[in-house]
């Protein structure tokens, strides 16, 4: 998995806006957000849809780091737009049914958080066919039909005492974050 730098600015944040989000969401369990946020570490993990390649390759790669992320006390959420049984079935076939999650349908928090909608070249460039392929055919996360909104970009928020300590906006679909990086909670990050 390669490095891919952390934005130490968050571009497009609205801070009111998410508070008040947080204040309104709960995971699919019933716990609210912004209780969540302040018992613990969060590392909150904007999803695509559940029949995309990278969305598929992100839960495969956060739930095979789990036990070195949740490692500080950490608590992952993974945030996705509707499709919940293929969600169900994605974090099932990586056993990771236990995780946290939050339906989104309405796209508020992707709003909040300053996730954007793709562009052409984000979503279908050359770099994505590429990276597609490889994660698609070579590591066996297969092609999925879009469940909910294929424009919508992903990106990781590592929350740490109510403030977003790091984020990653992806600038493509095909961007691998590192997500053990995101969450480090010393000053040893290169932010």
């Amino acid at each position: 998995m390669s490095a891919i730098s952390l934005e130490k600015q968050v571009a497009d944040w609205d801070v009111t806006g998410v508070a008040g989000v947080l204040e309104r969401t709960s995971t699919e369990s019933g716990e609210r957000l912004v209780d969540l946020v302040q018992a613990s570490p969060l590392l909150l993990v904007f999803l695509r849809h559940a029949g995309c390649t990278f969305g598929r390759e992100a839960v495969a790669d956060i739930a095979s780091l789990r036990e070195e992320i949740e490692s500080n006390g950490t608590r992952i959420v993974l945030v996705h737009m509707g499709d919940r049984a293929g969600i169900e079935q994605l974090v099932k076939r990586h056993g990771f049914s236990d995780v946290d999650r939050i339906c989104d349908a309405n796209q508020e928090l992707y709003r909040a958080f300053g996730l954007k909608k793709g562009s052409w070249q984000q979503l279908f460039g050359p770099k994505v066919w590429v990276r597609g392929l490889m994660a698609a055919i070579g590591r066996g996360h297969g092609v999925g039909r879009p469940s909910a909104d294929a424009t919508q970009m992903p990106g990781v928020f590592f929350l740490e005492q109510g403030l977003v300590a790091s984020a990653y906006r992806h600038r493509s679909a095909a961007d691998r974050p590192c997500y053990t990086s995101l969450c480090t909670t010393d000053d040893s990050r290169n932010l």
